[in-house]
């Protein structure tokens, strides 16, 4: 996947965007926060005003659907690329396991990937409301 770069004075810390009304999404979230010790990550919904700048400053031949999105040292990864860089960043086994699964082709992560976001509020579904994680900085983009 073609990597998009962005300013690193925006984002000091990795910080992940997610659908703000996904239930699969918010439990990912959950689940990150727990195993994040160190406090890597910063946490912003797509919904958010942050969230819709950033994807502005996608193109929209990269961005075909909705995608988590996880910015880190300057550049922003889409897709699985995103998924998978969260767990190298959480270091350990998980670390293990995100360098295990950048090793499969980019089309197969990436069709796995698609498929469990389109069905993912069949599956999973929907919140009402967006709740941003108790842990997350005031604002990501500096103004």
């Amino acid at each position: 996947m073609k990597k998009v770069e962005i300013l690193s004075e925006m984002f000091p810390k990795p910080t992940l965007f997610y659908d703000g009304v996904c239930q699969l999404c918010h439990f990912s979230v959950q689940w990150i926060i727990k195993h994040d010790k160190q406090g890597i990550f910063r946490y912003e919904n797509l919904q958010s005003e942050a969230g819709q700048d950033l994807i502005k400053k996608i193109p929209t031949s990269l961005l075909l659907s909705e995608s988590v999105i996880l910015v880190l040292n300057g550049q922003i990864y889409l897709y699985s690329d995103a998924s998978l860089m969260v767990f190298k960043q959480l270091g350990g086994i998980y670390g293990f396991l995100g360098k295990i699964g950048l090793m499969v082709p980019l089309s197969i992560r990436n069709a796995i990937y698609r498929f469990i976001a389109k069905n993912r509020y069949q599956w999973f579904g929907k919140r009402e409301i967006c709740e941003l994680p108790p842990n997350r900085d005031e604002n990501v983009f500096n103004k």
